[in-house]
């Protein structure tokens, strides 16, 4: 057995079904194995598309995101891929070439060994994944592999990269020892004195009715979380408000839901933020957007209980009161069982949820207007759908309008945050996901950026729907130079006919002018089960909600004004 074979069979075994990469001299082996083996094998236009596809496979499946390169430069464009699984904690293993070890420091084609003026690697690739390993002797194949695919997925999850020096794939070459790899998959266990810590504090603030606020992020989705904390909040009538990384674990029409907390967030949110004594955090990094931009005074008279699967988590940004680590299913269900006798359930109390039917949008131009399109896609997106959200102003249209139900999936770009991610990732999300619609909302600068992969869609038969928010311009760039400098510049461009694009690709493509149009070309798009671009002309005048403050707009804006005035004394 060759080295990649060996490689390609041990992933078959620990349940990869998909396997994402750019055509390579260095990858010619792994491609042919690819071939021969039951794991499906896409192979991309760039390599940049096959990483952010092999986070959309692990995204929502608990399975093992794969993706590869040839040498050299392809494995370079596996960066920006590796980024996203390292800091959205996607388990995924990278494979890539590397020039022979016996030219070392020669300057051999795609040579990276950090000899003689090449760049090294090694170093890169340790910088952005939990380990980088380079495979040195076909003997040890199996034993990488094992420890490559375990790191992944222990503790917090995260990205793995594989060198295969191109001297270990030659004729002669052989894994004469093949083994199946053994994955041990350990779940992170709360540490019960840390859950009687907290027991202790929530049952406390129960007791003397205190207000407690439940702050949900994506470590409690990707940990399926959603039962176990229904159960707690209802005992005790704790309303919940999620992140944009968290929306949609609990239905957003639970009357226990205040929204989404951000500073694209809803105003139901953060008044109940603001009226709390203690947050709840399961699942939360505390990124920059959902603590608008690290406020110091954020939690400030506050109580703060954390819960987080990564101990790094803990006080990165605001010191706990009490903490857990550990995975958030296992977490609150511990939480659960111990609360349950110390604290009563509290009788339901009025609801205080957010409304959605009160979302009134005043339009008065003839292009879409992007919230009214948030809202369309809300009232016809299917029950089992996956819905992701690209980098952008989009993204705050659908975070603040989508509203999901149980059983749907939405997801935004995450913590690196690039463009393009989801407009690539949602063909892996969709390979893992056969039986769901995936659909992306996403700006024309995401789609331009990237779009070429639709040809990869219809080759590989993979049926995503592109909604593309088209007005010409990269939209939050240009709100921040209006901000910032008080002009815009080099942020708009034109589209081309996507319509003509799609269909030159073999794809569907529709341009829609009117919410009716939209409508249409929507339900006949998750009909046709094809790769479909439904274009939708939006107004440049709408602009997204966004506070800089949880106070609202206006003490945003007087904040804005007094750091301008008075630097060092805004935001306190």
């Amino acid at each position: 057995m060759r080295v990649y074979e060996a490689i390609v069979k041990a992933l078959e075994g620990v349940g990869v079904g998909a396997a994402f990469g750019g055509a390579g001299e260095n990858a010619a082996g792994l491609m042919l194995a690819l071939k021969h083996s039951s794991i499906k094998a896409v192979i991309t236009r760039h390599e940049q598309a096959a990483s952010f596809m092999a986070c959309g496979y692990a995204m929502h499946s608990d399975r093992l995101g794969f993706c590869f390169a040839t040498a050299g430069p392809g494995a370079f464009n596996l960066f920006s891929g590796l980024a996203v699984a390292m800091s959205d904690s996607y388990p995924v293993v990278a494979v890539s070439g590397y020039a022979s070890l016996d030219w070392k420091g020669k300057g051999a084609l795609n040579e990276t060994s950090g000899v003689s003026r090449t760049p090294d690697s090694q170093a890169m690739f340790a910088a952005t994944t939990k380990k980088s390993f380079l495979l040195t002797d076909a003997a040890k194949t199996c034993d990488v592999v094992e420890e490559a695919v375990n790191l992944a997925f222990d503790g917090r999850p995260g990205p793995v990269h594989i060198h295969v020096p191109e001297n270990l794939t030659h004729h002669g070459v052989s894994v004469d020892n093949y083994r199946d790899i053994n994955l041990q998959r350990r779940p992170v266990l709360p540490d019960p004195k840390r859950v009687s810590e907290v027991v202790g504090l929530l049952a406390d603030a129960i007791a003397k009715n205190k207000k407690i606020l439940a702050l949900i992020g994506f470590g409690a989705v990707r940990s399926g979380a959603g039962l176990e904390l229904t159960e707690l909040l209802e005992r005790y009538q704790i309303p919940f408000a999620t992140t944009l990384d968290g929306k949609g674990i609990i239905s957003e029409r639970h009357p226990l839901s205040v929204g989404v907390f951000c500073d694209s967030g809803h105003s139901a949110a953060w008044k109940a933020f603001l009226d709390a004594d203690v947050i709840f955090a399961v699942g939360n990094s505390f990124a920059q957007h959902a603590t608008f931009n690290f406020r110091d005074d954020l939690l400030t008279g506050k109580t703060l209980v954390h819960i987080n699967i990564d101990i790094g988590e803990i006080d990165k940004v605001y010191k706990a009161d009490a903490a857990i680590i550990g995975d958030a299913k296992r977490a609150v269900a511990a939480l659960n069982k111990e609360i349950w006798p110390k604290a009563a359930a509290v009788p339901p109390r009025p609801a205080v949820g957010r409304d959605y039917d009160a979302e009134r949008i005043v339009h008065l131009t003839d292009d879409i207007h992007p919230g009214q399109l948030a809202q369309a896609v809300s009232k016809r997106l299917p029950p089992n759908a996956i819905m992701l959200a690209d980098a952008g102003a989009h993204l705050a249209w659908l975070g603040y309008y989508l509203e999901l139900s149980p059983g749907q999936f939405f997801r935004k770009p995450g913590g690196f945050g690039p463009m393009a991610g989801h407009v690539n990732g949602a063909l892996g999300a969709k390979c893992a996901n056969p039986d769901r619609p995936v659909i992306v909302g996403c700006g024309d600068g995401c789609y331009l950026l990237s779009g070429f992969e639709l040809l990869t869609a219809v080759q590989y038969d993979i049926p995503v729907i592109w909604i593309i928010f088209n007005d010409g311009e990269f939209k939050l760039i240009k709100l921040y130079q209006l901000e910032a400098y008080a002009e815009s510049g080099l942020v708009e461009f034109g589209n081309p006919d996507y319509v003509a694009y799609a269909r030159a690709c073999g794809a569907q493509g529709y341009r829609v002018e009117t919410i009716d149009e939209f409508e249409r070309a929507f339900d006949e798009a998750l009909a046709s089960g094809k790769p479909t671009i439904i274009d939708a002309h939006i107004t440049r005048l709408a602009l997204p909600h966004y506070s800089p403050s949880p106070k609202g707009l206006l003490s945003g804006i007087a904040e804005m004004v007094e750091e301008r005035i008075l630097p060092g004394r805004g935001m306190q």
